[in-house]
C-alpha cells in the first residue's frame, strides 16, 4: 500500500496551485524590502544606515556583546558585523575591548555618542513604527512574532 500523497495548497511552490501571493516568504520578502527602503530614507537624517541602526539596538538591550553575538543577532556575516562594528568604532558609537574571559573574543559596548544616537534614531523612526502596526491589536503582533520565531526556528536546522 502506497503511503498517502501529501497535499499540495497554493502557498506551496511545487504545487501547480501556486500563487506567490499566497507564499508566506513573498510577503515577507516585500515586508522586509519595504521596511528597508523606509529605514534606509529615514535613518540617513541621522548619518546611519539599517546596520549601524541593529548593531546599536542589540548593544542597548544586551549592554555589552561580542561582534559574534551581534553578528548572530543582527543575522549578518561576521566579516560584515567586524567592519561595520569597527567603522563604528571610529565613529565614536562603540568601543571595542578583548574579553576578560577569552581574549580571541572582542567584546562591544556602546558609548555615550552612541547612547545618544539611538535617542535620535527613535526620533526618526518612531512614526514608521507606529504606522507599520496601524490597526493590529497587542495580542496580534504577539502572535505575529509567535508565528514568525517558529519559522525561524522550523529553518534553523534545514
Amino acid at each position: 500500500m502506497n503511503p498517502p500523497k501529501k497535499l499540495k495548497h497554493r502557498y506551496d511552490p511545487s504545487s501547480a496551485e501556486f500563487r506567490k501571493e499566497d507564499f508566506p516568504f513573498y510577503w515577507l520578502a516585500r515586508v522586509h524590502g519595504r521596511y528597508n527602503q523606509n529605514m534606509e530614507r529615514l535613518l540617513k537624517r541621522v548619518d546611519l544606515d539599517v546596520p549601524r541602526w541593529r548593531v546599536l539596538w542589540i548593544l542597548s538591550e544586551n549592554g555589552q556583546s561580542s561582534i559574534s553575538e551581534i553578528s548572530t543577532h543582527a543575522i549578518a556575516k561576521l566579516s560584515t558585523t567586524t567592519k561595520i562594528v569597527y567603522r563604528m568604532k571610529d565613529d565614536g558609537l562603540v568601543d571595542t575591548a578583548p574579553s576578560a574571559e577569552d581574549g580571541r573574543v572582542t567584546q562591544v559596548s556602546i558609548t555615550p555618542a552612541g547612547l545618544a544616537t539611538i535617542e535620535r534614531m527613535q526620533d526618526v523612526t518612531h512614526a514608521l513604527f507606529e504606522r507599520s502596526f496601524a490597526g493590529l491589536t497587542k495580542a496580534q503582533i504577539e502572535r505575529l512574532n509567535g508565528l514568525l520565531e517558529t519559522v525561524f526556528h522550523n529553518l534553523e536546522t534545514f
